[in-house]
């Protein structure tokens, strides 16, 4: 699920593809865009563009106008002139496209900006001595923190370590030269890597039992052999001393700046804790906050089958402390969500923490002559049982919090449909907005329940392209017919369901428009794995692939809707905030193979620019 970080954005050149964008103010107004005495002229005027709206129609228009960081007008060049006065900025497009800004509906903002500002193995392909190296060579860089500052490390791409399927453990750590505590968080967030000194500060030894929804590896003898998967990664957590306030606020900082960068002007950030939400209070008041901001603190797993009443008081404080109220231009903070709410894992080996219906497969012949058969590991049982699911989501949607659930296999998506069938009956149409996240392996039955139930699928895009993740980790665990099926996209854009982008972002790059190439052709960029061969070069599944149109839709109104925000953004309407992005090209006329190369020349929030490339930065 992840990508070599070859062409993340913040490595690449973008003044090398940029072309020198006209901006006529006023005074160098063309005749045909005259002023003409307007007794409401607008702040900004974008005129000569390919004006993306998203509206019902998906109507393509010309010009857009924004005053008080609203859209007032979208329509001709020559109905813009009205709303030109003299102090009104008017930039010619020159035929480049607008559309309404990127709306995440899912990712781990805090955790991204860390990993950007730390010890990074920018999801490569390793063998166990190359990530020994990489590992060596951050507490090299480091040696002032011996012996006792932890390292960590991050975007270690465990599933696509060579040769497939490797063993590791605290050994493979132990052997580095230092003293100090090493974690290594999976690139998919669902496994952690320690060694024995890290293991031995957490206090975890062969007594320590799994938690809930959790599972320590053992060796033979019953000893921690250093690898923790999903709530069993807190045991390792719970050691490591909480980064400052300054340092979730840096973090913050960059991820807000990448993800201006891309075009993405609002994003719900998952698991937000209180230090978290702080830290983007904090950016705000001081003008700093660049994305609109959705928070979804976390219900633990010993929370999800306890009183539900507790967990709404949580949120519900959250929300007291820093949801600044009424949507406006300013971009604003919202705690009016609880995510993800864990129901499984993930499916690849050796993890096969995803909750199937029916088991996984495992090889009972040789690597050399494979014989797959059915096995008798289902995964486990999803993770909080029927009863108390159904009341802690019910309890949530009366409070007011939207929630959003993590299911990733078939059993746990269906788990999840019939909690949530037993919270819209009980709603009696109260306008809750449910969600699933990744939905990867759905069972073809419960396809049209996401529609009849009104659930909102957001999905990582870039998971169903062809990579070490979905094949040589998964097609053959959990049998062809599942696999071809995974990330169903295609037939949720079939029958109308309301997908949403959830990038899950830092478990992906961010590179929204490699997203949006994946989801229209399931293909990846191949030819970084070709020194593996040429199974990675065709499109992945038989799931079908997503017009751009509807690929547009998902990346923005969705969005929107998603976070109950679809009145005031995720197109562009007059009467809607003016949150939008130019690309550097139409994306209707680009190849679809080429998509990845798009870059963003501005980026609008409430009509104030807050990333400007090259040309724009000079003269807007």
């Amino acid at each position: 699920m992840n990508e070599s970080n070859a062409r993340h954005p913040l490595s690449r050149s973008v003044a090398r593809t940029l072309r020198v964008i006209t901006l006529l103010i006023a005074g160098a107004v063309s005749p045909a865009l005259a002023v003409t005495g307007s007794p409401s002229p607008a702040d900004t005027v974008l005129v000569h563009g390919f004006v993306y709206t998203v509206d019902r129609e998906n109507s393509v228009r010309e010009a857009v106008a924004i005053r008080g960081g609203y859209i007032v007008y979208v329509g001709t060049d020559a109905g813009a002139r009205t709303f030109i006065g003299p102090r009104t900025k008017v930039v010619d497009l020159g035929g480049r496209m607008v559309m309404p800004g990127i709306v995440d509906a899912h990712n781990h903002a805090i955790d991204a900006g860390r990993e950007l500002n730390g010890c990074d193995l920018h999801y490569a392909q390793l063998t166990v001595r190359q990530m020994q190296q990489a590992v060596q060579a951050c507490l090299d860089k480091t040696r002032d923190q011996e012996p006792n500052a932890y390292l960590l490390v991050w975007n270690w791409y465990r599933e696509a370590m060579l040769p497939s399927g490797v063993a590791v453990s605290k050994t493979d750590l132990d052997v580095l030269k230092t003293h100090r505590p090493i974690v290594l968080e999976s690139s998919f967030g669902h496994t952690t890597l320690a060694n024995s000194r890290a293991i031995a500060l957490a206090g975890i030894t062969r007594k320590t039992p799994d938690p809930r929804a959790g599972h320590i590896d053992r060796d033979a003898s019953g000893n921690p052999s250093g690898t923790f998967q999903d709530a069993a990664q807190t045991l390792i957590d719970r050691a490591i001393p909480p980064p400052s306030a300054r340092d979730i606020r840096e973090a913050a900082r960059t991820a807000l700046s990448a993800l201006r960068q891309q075009g993405e002007t609002a994003f719900m950030l998952q698991i937000a804790t209180r230090a978290d939400i702080q830290a983007f209070s904090t950016l705000r008041k001081e003008g700093q906050l660049t994305a609109r901001a959705y928070m979804a603190p976390d219900v633990s797993p010993e929370e999800m089958v306890g009183d539900p009443a507790v967990a709404v008081r949580h949120i519900l404080a959250l929300k007291t402390a820093f949801d600044t109220g009424p949507i406006g231009p300013e971009a604003n903070l919202w705690v009016r969500n609880a995510g993800e709410l864990f129901q499984d894992g993930v499916q690849q080996y050796p993890a096969e923490t995803a909750s199937l219906l029916s088991p996984y497969f495992v090889n009972k012949g040789t690597q050399a002559k494979p014989r797959w058969v059915e096995g008798t590991w289902s995964g486990p049982a999803p993770y909080t049982p029927a009863k108390p699911f159904e009341q802690m989501l019910l309890a949530l949607a009366n409070a007011g919090i939207e929630p959003e659930v993590h299911a990733i296999g078939d059993r746990a998506v269906r788990h999840t449909l019939n909690a949530y069938q037993y919270v819209r009956d009980h709603l009696h149409g109260r306008d809750v907005r449910l969600e699933i996240a990744h939905a990867e392996i759905v069972d073809p039955a419960d396809i049209p329940r996401f529609k009849a139930l009104n659930v909102i699928p957001d999905m990582a895009f870039q998971w169903a392209k062809p990579g070490p993740d979905s094949l040589d980790t998964s097609q053959e665990y959990i049998g062809l017919a599942r696999s071809n099926r995974q990330e169903p996209e295609g037939y949720f854009a079939e029958i109308g369901v309301p997908v949403a982008q959830g990038s899950d972002w830092p478990v992906d790059p961010i590179e929204t428009w490699f997203d949006l190439q994946v989801l229209l052709t399931r293909k990846g960029d191949w030819q970084f794995w070709n020194h593996l061969g040429p199974k990675y070069q065709g499109r992945f599944g038989t799931v079908p692939v997503v017009p751009l149109k509807d690929g547009i839709r998902f990346l923005t109104i969705n969005g929107a809707y998603a976070l109950h925000s679809e009145n005031s953004i995720g197109s562009l309407e007059k009467g809607k905030l003016a949150d939008l992005i130019v690309l550097d090209r139409n994306l209707f006329k680009t190849p679809l193979d080429r998509i990845e190369d798009t870059k963003v020349l501005l980026t609008m929030v409430g009509g104030k620019a807050v990333y400007q490339a090259a040309p724009f930065r000079e003269r807007l």
